[in-house]
């Protein structure tokens, strides 16, 4: 990624470790992101049951569709992860409202692929809060949490914290609750929902 499309959204000017952006007229910006992880589901088995050019014409599906959605959305692409993106956005009804998006694409492709029996599914999660910035990564709790959420989602959910439930009060959003579960790396229990649509 660019540091331009880093300055886009964090401000022109410096970052400190905590993340805290300072813009240029000495104004500090408190830096609360919106973090999305998608997960392509089975890459690993994929790859070894139809081989490397097969895998490699679904992750470039993949990356158009998202990359579409995250620009669409207002979101900046912060790095590709091998089998999934890592976005973040200022707007954590934007970021839903991507990730929503991404899976309605996603549905849409895998009813016109040619070889329907190789179908993409991805798995998409969602967390907010102040990250650890370094260069032009993000780290700390917020984004380990979003990372780790793929790991209870099923094939085609979008999975969000109540952090993002409660950032998306008002808007026109549809959840499910799925209650309170361990997440890795996460002392404690974290509450789920699953985004199911937007109106």
């Amino acid at each position: 990624m660019h540091p331009s499309d880093i300055a886009a959204y964090i401000g022109v000017g410096g970052t400190r470790q905590t993340g805290v952006a300072v813009h240029p007229d000495g104004k500090i910006d408190s830096a609360v992101r919106t973090f999305l992880f998608t997960d392509i589901v089975g890459s690993t088995s994929l790859t070894e049951q139809y081989g490397d050019i097969m895998m490699m014409t679904m992750l470039r599906k993949h990356n158009e569709i998202v990359r579409n959605c995250i620009q669409v959305n207002n979101g900046s692409e912060i790095k590709h992860t091998g089998d999934g993106i890592m976005a973040a956005y200022m707007s954590s009804s934007k970021a839903v409202r991507s990730a929503l998006d991404m899976q309605k694409a996603f549905s849409s492709y895998r009813q016109m692929q040619t070889n329907p029996e190789i179908p993409l599914h991805v798995r998409i999660c969602i967390n907010a809060g102040e990250p650890v910035t370094e260069g032009h990564d993000f780290f700390g709790v917020a984004v380990q949490l979003s990372k780790h959420l793929c790991d209870l989602a099923d094939p085609d959910q979008v999975l969000i914290s109540e952090v993002v439930k409660g950032l998306c009060m008002g808007r026109n959003f549809h959840f499910s609750e799925l209650g309170a579960h361990h997440v890795k790396g996460i002392s404690q229990q974290v509450k789920i929902f699953i985004a199911l649509g937007y109106s």
